[in-house]
C-alpha cells in the first residue's frame, strides 16, 4: 500500500467518524471552528505542481530531489523568486497563512474566541505596523523587487491550485500575500528570539524577597569560565596589515560611553503586579528556545577547509518551522533553510561561504510605568501631561461570536499594554524599521568575508550571533543587531529593570517606534563583540565575552551545552589552539549528536550520596541510585538511569523552590535556573530546616512514583516526538506526526526538550564551497498526502544527514514560462 493510499484511508476514517470521532481529541474546544467537510476536502488530497507555470517575471525551472526539496535555476533574480514563492505556497501555504493570522491578530477570525487572548496581545504589541515601516524600507532597496516577486508567486499558486487541506478542515479562503506578510515574517522569528519580559519578573522577585536575595538567585552573570570570546580573539582594527581593512576601515570607532553596571535588581518603579506580567510572559520564547553553532578554521581540518556546524534549537511542530530550497541565478548560488513566507535563505550556504545564527541572548526590549490622568487620556512624559501618540479602538474579528474592541494606545516608547486594570510600557527594537531582509539577501551573494561584513551591519533584528566561514579559508564571529545604550538623565544605565517612563528615565536616543530610527542611541557596529579568522570558536547562548564594552543583556543560557561542545572541540584540536589536530564533518556530526547532560554531573553525586547515607532505604531508592551511580550521564532513549533523572530533577527543583515561591505568590516560571540550583549552598535560606540530602531523597520518590504511575521504563517512553504536534492535531490527530523515542535533554548538545516541544529544528554542516549536509526534523512539505511530510522524521532522530547540494537538480517537473503580459 503507498503512503498516499494510507494516509487517504486515515483521513477516511477520520472524517467518516464524524463530529463524535473528532470531539475525542485534546482540544474539543476548537471542534466548532472547524467547517462541514465537503467534496472539496478530497481536492486537497490530489495537490501536485504543474508541469508549466506562466510567470510575469521570466522563465525558470524547478528540479527537486529526492526529499521534496525546490532546487530553482533562472537568468534574472525576479523570475527565481516568483518561483520560490509558488514552491513555498504549494508546500506550507497553511503555515504561512497562521503566522500571519497570528502576528496580525487574526486568528479569532477563523478560529473563533479561543484564541482571543492573543489577538488582543499581538494587536496591542502593533507587530503588524511595524511591518509596515519595515517593508517603506525594504521596498526602496535591491530586495524589494525580488520580494515582490516572490509574492508574485505565492499568489499565482492560491490561484493555480486547490487549498490545502487545513483550509477546508477550519473552512476559510486565505487572502492574497502582501510584501507586508514577508515583513511580518521576519517580525515573527524576531520577537520568537527577543521578545523578553524578564525585567518584570525580576522586579517581582525583587519585591517579594528583596534585592539581595533576588540577586543570589538571578545572578547578573553565571559563575563559569566558558564565555563566547576569551578577550584572546583578534577583532577589527587589530588584525594584520593585509586584513586590517576588512571593515574598510583602519580602526574602530572610540566606545562613546563605557558600561558599568548600577548592580541594581528590579527599577526604581514600581513592579507590574502578577496578573499583568504572567499574562505577557505567556508571549514570549517557550521556554529553552537557543542554538549551537561552531566554526573550526582549516587548520584543523582534514581537509584545510573550515567546517561550520549548526543547530538552531526552536519550537518543533509539522511541518517544521523552517523550509529548505535551492536557488541558482547568474548573482547567486544559495542553499539552506528559510522561513515560510520568507523568499531569502536565511541560514545556509553559497559557492563561497557558510553562515548561521544562534541567539545573543541581548536586551532590546524595555519595560516603562507612567503616570496617567484620571481618566487615562494623557500620560505625564518630560515634566508635563501629554495626549497618547496613538489611541484608538481598533476591532478584533470573532468567527462565531460577538467581535472584541481593542483600545490601543501608545507612548513616545512604543505600544502600552493593559490587563486587569494594570499597564506598562514597551520598547521593543523590532517596533521600527528593520533592514535584516536585506543584510539577508545580500548573504546570498556575497562573495566572502568582506561581503559579509558589510550586509551585518544592515543586519538589525534578531540580535544573534553569527558564525560565518568561507571558501578562502577566513573565519567570523559577530554580534548582529542594534544594542540600545539607554540613558536616564544623561547617564548610561543598563536595561534589566522596570524604568519610570515618566521621569524618563531608560532613553533611547534616535529610537522612532513605528518609523525609521537612527544609529545614534546604539552600540556602533564596530564595538560589538566580535572575532576575525577564530580557529576554533563555538556558540551556544551563553554570555559573549566577559567584560564587554557595552551592556549586553543578562538573560543568557546556562553553560551546559557551551562547556561540552568547547570541551569537545578542544579535545579533538588541542586545547593550546596550535594543534594542528585534523576534524572532519563526521566528527562535527557526531558532536551534533552528543547527549551528555552536564547537570548529571553536579546532581547525582549528592542523590547518591543521600540514599547511601539512609539508614534503612527502601530497595527502590537503593535501587535507583545504584542505576544512577553507574550512569555515564547520557541521555539516551534507551537508557533507565536517564529517565530516573529526568523526572527527579524537576521534582527537586519543586521541594527546594516550591514552598517559597508559593509563599510569594510567583509560580514554577519564576523558579531560578538548574546552574543556580546546584551552586545554592546548604545554609541557604530556601532549605530553612531541611537538608539538601533530604530534599533530594524525597524528590527521588516523587519521581519514582510517577514513573511507576505512567509506566514508563526507558527515557524515550517519556522523552518522545510527542509533542511535535501540528497546529491542528487536537481536532485532527492524523496531521500529527508518528510518536516516536528520542534522545538528548535541555542540557544536551543534542538538544530536545519534550515537555516545551523545542529542539534542535535544522541541523547542518558545511564545508564552504565544497559539501554541505543538512536534515529536517519532519519534511520539507506541509502537505499531509506528500511524500515529503514526514520523510526526514527518523532521519533527524539519528541525526543522519543527507546532501545539500549547490547547484541545479536534476530534471525540472515545473518549467515557468514568461506569460504574455512580460514582466510586472
Amino acid at each position: 500500500m503507498t503512503r498516499d493510499t494510507t494516509r487517504r484511508a486515515v483521513l477516511a476514517s477520520v472524517l467518516a467518524a464524524g463530529s463524535a470521532g473528532l470531539a475525542a481529541s485534546d482540544a474539543a474546544d476548537l471542534l466548532d471552528s472547524f467547517a462541514p467537510l465537503s467534496g472539496e476536502t478530497w481536492d486537497a488530497a490530489d495537490r501536485s505542481l504543474p508541469e508549466s507555470v506562466e510567470s510575469p517575471h521570466g522563465a525558470a525551472s524547478v528540479a527537486r530531489d529526492e526529499f521534496g526539496v525546490p532546487q530553482i535555476e533562472a537568468d534574472a533574480e525576479p523570475a527565481a523568486y516568483f518561483a520560490v514563492g509558488y514552491c513555498q505556497a504549494f508546500d506550507r501555504l497553511f503555515a504561512m497563512d497562521l503566522q500571519r493570522r497570528v502576528m496580525r491578530g487574526r486568528l479569532s477570525e477563523v478560529i473563533g474566541a479561543a484564541t482571543l487572548s492573543s489577538d488582543e496581545f499581538n494587536v496591542a504589541m502593533g507587530f503588524a505596523d511595524a511591518a509596515e515601516a519595515t517593508w517603506g524600507v525594504v521596498a526602496e532597496s535591491r530586495a524589494g523587487p525580488i520580494v515582490e516577486a516572490f509574492v508574485d508567486g505565492v499568489n499565482a499558486a492560491m490561484d493555480d491550485l486547490p487549498l490545502p487541506l487545513e483550509f477546508e478542515l477550519i473552512g476559510y479562503e486565505p487572502e492574497p500575500w502582501t510584501p507586508v506578510d514577508s515583513m511580518l515574517m521576519e517580525k515573527q522569528i524576531s520577537w520568537t528570539l527577543t521578545g523578553d519580559f524578564g525585567e518584570l519578573r525580576r522586579a517581582l522577585v525583587a519585591d517579594r524577597f528583596g534585592a539581595d536575595r533576588a540577586a543570589t538567585l538571578f545572578p547578573r552573570r553565571y559563575d563559569h569560565d566558558d564565555p563566547i570570546l576569551d578577550g584572546t580573539e583578534t577583532r577589527l582594527g587589530e588584525a594584520n596589515t593585509e586584513r586590517a581593512s576588512v571593515d574598510g576601515s583602519d580602526e574602530t570607532t572610540p566606545a562613546e560611553t563605557e558600561f558599568e553596571s548600577s548592580g541594581r535588581t528590579g527599577g526604581s518603579t514600581a513592579p507590574v503586579e502578577p496578573e499583568l506580567t504572567d499574562w505577557l510572559s505567556g508571549f514570549e520564547s517557550p521556554t529553552g528556545v537557543g542554538s549551537n553553532s561552531w566554526v573550526v578554521s582549516g587548520e584543523h581540518t582534514e581537509s584545510g577547509t573550515p567546517i561550520v556546524s549548526y543547530d538552531p534549537h526552536l519550537s518543533l511542530q509539522a511541518p517544521p518551522l523552517w523550509y529548505e530550497q535551492s536557488v541558482e541565478t547568474p548573482e547567486r548560488s544559495v542553499r539552506g533553510a528559510t522561513f515560510s513566507g520568507v523568499p531569502f535563505v536565511i541560514a545556509g550556504a553559497n559557492d563561497s561561504g557558510a553562515w548561521s545564527f544562534t541567539n545573543l541572548g541581548a536586551d532590546v526590549l524595555d519595560c516603562y510605568r507612567y503616570e496617567t490622568d484620571d481618566a487615562g487620556d494623557r500620560y505625564r512624559y518630560d515634566g508635563e501631561w501629554r495626549p497618547f501618540e496613538v489611541d484608538e479602538t481598533r476591532t478584533i474579528p470573532v468567527s462565531d461570536a460577538e467581535d472584541r474592541d481593542l483600545r490601543v494606545r501608545r507612548t513616545v516608547h512604543g505600544p502600552l499594554i493593559e490587563r486587569e486594570e494594570q499597564t506598562v510600557g514597551v520598547a521593543w527594537t523590532g517596533h521600527t524599521a528593520t533592514r535584516t531582509t536585506v543584510a539577508i539577501e545580500a548573504y546570498g551573494r556575497s562573495e566572502g568575508i568582506d561581503d559579509l561584513l558589510e550586509a551585518t551591519r544592515d543586519f538589525d533584528l534578531p540580535t544573534q550571533n553569527l558564525v560565518y566561514a568561507d571558501a578562502d579559508g577566513r573565519t567570523l564571529y559577530y554580534a548582529t543587531g542594534r544594542l540600545p545604550i539607554r540613558r536616564t538623565d544623561g547617564e548610561v544605565v543598563d536595561g534589566d529593570r522596570v524604568f519610570d517612563g515618566s521621569a524618563g528615565e531608560g532613553e533611547w536616543r534616535g529610537f522612532e517606534p513605528f518609523g525609521e530610527s537612527s544609529w545614534e542611541g546604539f552600540v556602533p557596529f564596530e564595538e560589538k563583540p566580535h572575532a576575525i579568522d577564530p580557529g576554533v570558536l563555538s556558540t551556544a547562548n551563553q554570555r559573549p565575552i566577559d567584560d564587554p564594552i557595552h551592556y549586553v543583556g543578562v538573560s543568557y543560557a546556562t553553560p551546559y551545552r557551551g562547556a561540552r561542545i568547547a570541551d569537545r572541540l578542544d579535545a579533538a584540536v588541542g586545547e593550546d589552539g596550535d594543534a594542528t589536530g585534523a576534524t572532519d564533518p563526521d566528527f562535527h556530526r557526531g558532536l551534533q549528536n552528543d547527549v551528555r547532560d552536564g547537570r548529571a554531573a553536579q546532581f547525582v553525586p549528592e542523590l547518591v550520596d543521600a540514599v547511601d547515607g539512609l539508614s534503612d532505604p527502601d530497595p527502590s531508592l537503593v535501587g535507583a541510585a545504584d542505576a544512577l551511580d553507574e550512569w555515564d550521564y547520557r541521555m539516551d532513549r534507551d537508557s533507565d538511569a536517564a529517565l530516573i533523572f529526568a523526572r527527579y530533577l524537576p521534582a527537586f527543583r519543586e521541594r527546594v523552590f516550591g514552598p517559597a515561591f508559593t509563599e510569594a505568590d510567583l509560580g514554577e516560571s519564576y523558579y531560578p535556573s538548574d546552574w543556580t540550583l546546584a551552586r545554592l549552598p546548604d545554609d541557604d535560606p530556601l532549605f530553612d530546616d531541611r537538608s539538601r540530602g533530604d530534599l533530594a531523597v524525597a524528590a527521588l520518590r516523587d519521581a519514582l512514583d510517577e514513573i511507576g504511575e505512567t509506566g514508563w521504563d526507558l527515557y524515550g517512553d517519556y522523552n518522545s516526538t510527542r509533542a511535535m504536534d501540528h497546529p491542528l492535531g487536537g481536532e485532527a490527530p492524523f496531521l500529527n506526526y508518528p510518536e516516536r523515542p528520542a534522545d538528548g535533554s535541555p542540557a544536551t548538545v543534542k538538544n530536545y526538550r519534550v515537555e516545551s516541544a523545542v529542539g534542535s529544528s535544522w541541523r547542518m554542516v558545511v564545508r564552504p564551497g565544497t559539501d554541505a549536509t543538512a536534515v529536517l526534523p519532519g519534511g520539507n512539505s506541509g502537505d499531509y498526502f506528500s511524500e515529503h511530510y514526514d520523510d526526514q522524521l527518523r532521519r533527524w532522530l539519528g541525526n543522519d544527514q543527507r546532501p545539500m547540494p549547490l547547484g541545479g537538480g536534476g530534471d525540472p517537473t515545473v518549467r515557468f514560462e514568461p506569460s504574455t503580459e512580460g514582466s510586472q
